[in-house]
């Protein structure tokens, strides 16, 4: 699971599994210390957690006073139980996106002084394919093409002093028609560019590290299909 807190990625692996050599440069073991802010610096590893570490963690990262942390990867004793803690902690929201490309550009949108890229809300009865479809059409004012799913994204955050989890699955979609293509201003959306690699490049550097984690998974798949 690839989880956004703050802003920050925390991946959380299942027993069986670990980052690989140079996602992280520091390294805590859960059960022999405990979890502070001191010990979150730049990529932290940390091992061998549990629920209760996994709150301490969160607590952490949500905290107001600044962190040297950039990312962390937590390995936990048991997958199920932290899932299970999440979903006990935060009410879960569904949402699908997508990647559209025409050519060699993606199409991205200015929402809350951010560049984003569209996705929604999955409503009651909807599968996340469809979601994805209508709510870029929606919010973009084009018809697209699906294509394959990218990834799956997490994030957490407030809404109305409660705390929230989004999770919003990415798909992969051409564009079949542009011609009519308009921000959707009732969803605060203030611009809908076709940005080159360049341009995304610079755009990223005013986004969410959501987005930089899509992307990632975009330029991994197109050197798989090469």
């Amino acid at each position: 699971m690839v989880l956004f807190v703050n802003d920050i990625r925390l991946t959380i692996y299942k027993p069986d599994e670990q980052p690989a050599l140079g996602q992280y440069n520091h390294k805590v073991d859960a059960q022999i210390e405990p979890i502070t802010s001191a010990g979150l610096l730049h990529h932290v590893w940390i091992q061998n957690a549990d629920d209760k570490h996994m709150n301490v963690l969160l607590e952490l990262l949500n905290s107001k006073v600044p962190l040297n942390v950039l990312s962390v990867h937590l390995s936990v004793k048991d997958y199920d139980t932290i899932q299970d803690f999440l979903y006990s902690k935060f009410k879960v929201v569904k949402a699908a996106g997508g990647l559209v490309r025409k050519k060699d550009k993606v199409l991205m949108i200015y929402r809350l002084k951010k560049w984003d890229l569209p996705k929604g809300k999955k409503e009651k009865g909807e599968k996340y394919k469809q979601t994805a479809v209508r709510e870029i059409e929606e919010e973009c004012n084009v018809s697209v093409k699906l294509g394959t799913k990218l990834c799956t994204t997490w994030h957490t955050y407030t809404m109305n002093k409660h705390a929230m989890i989004k999770k919003t699955k990415w798909y992969v979609m051409d564009i079949i028609d542009d011609s009519k293509m308009a921000p959707m201003v009732e969803e605060d959306i203030e611009e809908v560019r076709w940005m080159n690699p360049k341009e995304v490049y610079h755009s990223l550097h005013n986004s969410y590290k959501s987005i930089h984690y899509v992307f990632e998974q975009y330029y991994a798949l197109k050197e798989v299909i090469r």
